[in-house]
């Protein structure tokens, strides 16, 4: 009974805490009810007041609209007032341009005070809200024009509504009310329009009209009006004017004005009177001058990131192209500023494509993020630079340099000055037509000579402006050419510079810069750009100028200044990579020996085309081959860079031993020698001789690439099948290759071709006619490969062009189709050299960009580009028709046959074997040296025995007869006969044994070298034999 009375009581107690918890959930539900009730009936009144006050500003304007009495300035201020209330950007956007328009109109009224609407300014009980009103409706006209897209008409309008209103109220200058007596007014007005703009400024009015800039000029036609463009400008200037040029206003006005895409070009083009204000407020010194500042430049730059430091740049360099004189009086911090702007950009250039950088046109890539709403703007911004290297700039800048006096005579023939405009500061179509003007000046040769201190004023300004452009061709990577082209075209700009550099030091350039790799100092580094911006520009105007101009007109330099360059650049190189720079240089060393190497070798390369230097001229006379072939041997770094970069410093001679010692090495390690305890594999072939290139091809093309380069023995068989005597000791096989590849390259057979003039050996256009072509030429390839592996000379003359592409070298981006031409077609590179320097319009002619050739009868037309036969030439694509043209006959034509014939020959050759010989020195490696035969050398290596002697009366007659009797052909033929060549003297032997009875023939074992001797009685009878034997045409006898 207990417990039922305690379980009631538990029920009661659970009734009672639920009806307290219903009361307190139900009042919660009235407040919330309540408060919801007087959300809405806010919202509801805010709503309604909102409505009202729209109809009653519709009213007001729609009274305006009707013709209504003027608007007195108090009405407008009310009605403003209230429309700023209840303002909300996206519904009052047509309100607040009416109310925009009303004020400005009452602006306009004249001499009726009462309607002026900046007359509520001089109220003294309105003047404090009036500022504050104008201050919301200004910043609201700022709102809209970062929204608005001039571009588009209607948006258009718009901006000129807002821009106008900020125009009007943000100087004094159009306010009647100020007028006559009212002048006394002007100074406390133009400290409200002062407060006026401080008060945009701090909310960020630099940064609206920025966008707007952008939106309207970052793009490939201006879409803002004169108009617009004016006032912009205007308001831009207003605050710097009134801070009075403070570094702050600057700032901003740098950052945010000078950095949009090419205004200085637009204000030039749409309003230049602006361009004359910013001249009359010396802005381009202010602006040089706060960026002089290492710290203030680094902060504009840093705010700024690439894209727009770039565009900043441009502006101030078309600036400084409009203002010589502060350009002559500020140019070391110009200069500066440059250099600090360009160096910003160079920081995030890459090297390669990465998930971390963005595509840039005229940065290429760029590890920072890139504005590509910029992209349309970059053709004004790349004109905007091209100031910088354009004739009218270097003149200023190198004037140090261009006042020195290179002739002889006093008429020094000038270029006329080039206006400063857009279109002439790269006048790119007359730079080769200007280059090809032969000077009829004489001067002095240019050495080297010394007695300039470098630490004077003049050496540190031309330093600085070498440096200055050695950073702007690291920096803009994708308009480089552009730059070494503007660079290029003075004439005496490098002659100068090249004086300018022998002039510095005591002793003159090499052992100045030599010091200076070695100091680690500000000045070194100058002094060193200054040196690579010379190899550069000379490696570039070298390249892009053909044998006439270098060798008969001597453009720019003279072939012995020529002479002299290389010998600088020849030693500067060669200490770079013995003294143990090059092989720990990184960043700025490594970019300069690769420079002055680029340098070197364009010149190297085109003295082995057409000689320049003397004689021995590219030789170190101070390194022993000996001392490189050990330092080879134990794998010092030196000696392989140096084989590598400059292998012309050793003599030929040399670098066959070490071509040589390289093949017999692989042999070893690939066990191709006879050893004592093992024999190499042989691959026995046999040919029939009526067939001899057909079995050759089909039993050598399946071979291994090493059993090519081992042992192979052919047996010839005749026409019967019956064996041929002999036995193969390496002469048989030479025999076999000789007249497989006499057979290969007759041009009846049409794989190859013979050049017009000198019928010089190149593949054949046409050779596609015979089945598996390709695998021919890859053949050939093999067995010239085979030849020049087994030191087999052979009568092969080839065209330039072609060893070059065997070498690898039109790989370079140095290599000049143009200038290999004449090795192909003497003829043809005169009518293309003629077009190049046809004065009048090359349209006449009636060319396209195709060439149309005589194939087996019939026309066939191929397009140098595509639609090519559609596209005609004409004076600005001249010059890329005559590389195409030239690239299309050298190149494409025989591109898969060449690629062919190189594949079989580097499987038996490997390519860095050849690297270090020329085009003309792989010739002779190929087909011997035509140089007098040295008869001491092959006395050296000779071997007697079966009783001949040195001191034997008949070898003393024989090398007497050798020396003083035979002709140098006699002489030739005498080795070609019994099977001496370089090659087999380079292996160390030439035998020459007796022979019974006396009364016979010399013969010959080409084997074995091995010349077959009698024992005759008489000098002169030896003469007859050797004689007879040479020149019957078959040679000697075999035996």
């Amino acid at each position: 009974m207990f417990s039922a009375s305690q379980s009631s009581k538990a029920q009661f107690l659970d009734k009672a805490r639920q009806a307290r918890e219903e009361r307190r959930e139900l009042k919660e539900r009235e407040r919330a009810a309540v408060q919801i009730q007087a959300l809405v009936r806010r919202f509801l009144c805010r709503c309604h007041l909102q409505k009202e006050i729209r109809r009653e500003v519709d009213d007001f304007f729609g009274a305006t609209e009707c013709g209504a009495s003027k608007r007195s300035a108090l009405s407008v201020f009310r009605i403003a007032r209230k429309l700023l209330f209840v303002f909300n950007q996206r519904e009052d956007k047509e309100r607040f341009e009416k109310l925009c328009r009303c004020i400005l109109n009452s602006m306009d009224v004249e001499s009726e005070p009462k309607v002026w609407y900046v007359s509520l300014a001089l109220s003294k009980d309105l003047t404090l809200l009036w500022i504050k009103q104008i201050k919301d409706i200004l910043w609201f006209c700022c709102e809209f024009l970062k929204q608005l897209k001039p571009d588009i008409l209607q948006d258009s309008r718009l901006v000129n509504l807002h821009l106008t209103m900020l125009v009007t109220f943000t100087d004094t200058s159009t306010w009647k009310i100020l007028r006559g007596k009212g002048e006394t007014l002007r100074p406390a007005m133009n400290h409200i329009c002062a407060n006026i703009m401080g008060h945009l400024n701090q909310k960020g009015f630099y940064s609206v009209l920025q966008i707007l800039l952008t939106n309207g000029l970052a793009r490939s036609r201006p879409s803002l009006s004169k108009g617009s463009l004016t006032a912009i400008f205007s308001l831009a200037l207003r605050p710097v004017v009134a801070a009075q040029f403070s570094d702050n206003l600057l700032r901003s006005f740098l950052i945010h004005i000078m950095s949009v895409p090419a205004i200085m070009t637009h204000l030039a083009t749409l309003t230049p009177e602006r361009l004359a204000v910013i001249e009359s407020h010396d802005l381009f010194h202010k602006f040089i001058v706060f960026l002089s500042c290492e710290a203030q430049c680094r902060d504009v730059c840093v705010c700024l990131e690439g894209s727009h430091t770039l565009c900043l740049l441009g502006n101030l360099v078309y600036l400084g192209s409009l203002n010589d004189r502060v350009l002559e009086d500020e140019t070391a911090h110009f200069v500066g500023v440059l250099i600090h702007m360009l160096s910003y950009c160079q920081k995030y250039v890459s090297q390669k494509k990465s998930n971390l950088t963005h595509w840039h046109p005229v940065l290429g890539w760029f590890s920072q993020t890139v504005d590509y709403g910029l992209n349309e703007s970059m053709p004004l911004l790349t004109k905007q630079l091209q100031h910088l290297w354009g004739v009218h700039m270097i003149r200023i800048l190198f004037s140090d340099v261009l006042s020195k006096k290179l002739l002889e005579n006093q008429e020094i023939a000038q270029l006329p000055a080039q206006p400063a405009s857009p279109q002439n500061s790269l006048p790119m179509k007359n730079l080769f037509k200007r280059a090809f003007q032969k000077s009829a000046s004489v001067r002095h040769i240019l050495k080297p000579v010394g007695g300039k201190r470098v630490d004077s004023a003049e050496v540190q300004k031309v330093c600085s402006v070498c440096v200055l452009y050695q950073t702007t061709l690291t920096t803009l990577t994708q308009i480089r050419l552009q730059i070494l082209t503007g660079l290029t075209y003075l004439d005496d700009l490098l002659p100068k510079l090249w004086a300018f550099i022998c002039e510095l030091g005591p002793q003159g350039g090499l052992k100045l810069f030599l010091e200076c790799l070695n100091n680690d100092t500000e000045e070194s580094k100058r002094l060193l750009a200054m040196l690579m911006l010379f190899c550069d520009c000379s490696r570039h105007l070298i390249t892009i100028l053909d044998d006439i101009e270098v060798y008969e007109e001597q453009i720019s330099f003279k072939l012995e200044e020529l002479v002299t360059i290389s010998s600088f650049l020849n030693s500067f190189v060669f200490k770079m990579i013995w003294d143990g720079i090059v092989e720990n240089a990184r960043g700025e060393t490594l970019e300069l020996f690769h420079s002055v190497h680029g340098w070197l070798m364009v010149l190297y390369e085109r003295d082995c085309r057409r000689r320049f230097a003397p004689e021995d001229h590219w030789l170190r006379k101070d390194l022993k081959p000996s001392v490189l072939f050990q330092e080879l041997d134990k794998d010092k770094k030196r000696a392989q860079l140096l084989l590598q970069y400059i292998p012309h410093v050793i003599p030929h001679k040399n670098r066959v031993l070490l071509f040589r010692n390289m093949v017999t090495k692989e042999k070893e390690k690939l066990g191709l020698v006879e050893t004592s305890s093992a024999s190499p594999h042989v691959t026995h072939i046999t040919i029939r001789r009526s067939r001899m290139l057909e079995d050759g091809y089909e039993q050598l093309r399946q071979l291994s690439q090493n059993a090519m380069k081992g042992v192979i023995r052919v047996k010839f068989v005749n026409d019967l099948g019956v064996d041929e005597a002999g036995i193969d000791q390496d002469g048989v096989f030479k025999e076999f290759l000789e007249e497989i590849i006499k057979k290969v390259f007759d041009p009846a057979l049409n794989l190859f071709k013979t050049t017009s003039g000198d019928e010089r050996l190149y593949p054949s256009p046409t050779s596609y006619i015979h089945e598996n072509y390709l695998q021919l030429f890859e053949f050939v390839g093999k067995m010239l490969g085979k030849a020049v592996y087994e030191g087999i000379v052979v009568d092969v003359p080839f065209a330039s062009f072609f060893l070059s592409q065997l070498l690898g070298h039109h790989h370079s981006v140095f290599y000049s189709s143009v200038d290999e031409l004449p090795s192909l077609d003497s003829e043809f590179y005169k009518n293309l050299t003629s077009i190049k320097r046809y004065d009048g319009d090359i349209s006449d002619l009636g060319l396209t960009l195709s060439y149309d050739e005589d194939v087996m009868g019939q026309l066939v037309c191929h397009e140098l580009v595509p639609g090519g036969k559609t596209i005609p030439v004409t004076n600005e694509n001249k010059i890329s028709y005559i590389h195409l043209m030239a690239h299309f006959r050298m190149h494409t034509q025989i591109k898969s046959q060449t690629a062919a014939l190189i594949s079989g020959f580097r499987s038996i050759i490997k390519p860095e074997w050849i690297r270090m010989f020329s085009a003309p020195e792989l010739q002779r490696l190929i087909s011997g040296d035509n140089a007098e035969i040295d008869l001491e050398d092959l006395k050296k290596h000779t071997v007697y025995y079966g009783g001949f002697h040195g001191s034997h009366r008949v070898i003393i007659w024989l090398w007497d007869i050798l020396a003083n009797d035979f002709s140098p052909e006699e002489r030739a033929m005498f080795l070609k006969d019994t099977g001496d060549t370089l090659g087999s003297v380079l292996r160390g032997f030439f035998t020459i044994r007796k022979k019974e009875p006396g009364g016979r023939l010399p013969t010959s074992s080409t084997c074995f070298n091995l010349l077959k001797l009698p024992n005759y009685s008489k000098k002169s009878i030896l003469r007859e034999k050797l004689r007879y034997a040479i020149s019957m045409n078959t040679g000697f006898e075999l035996s």
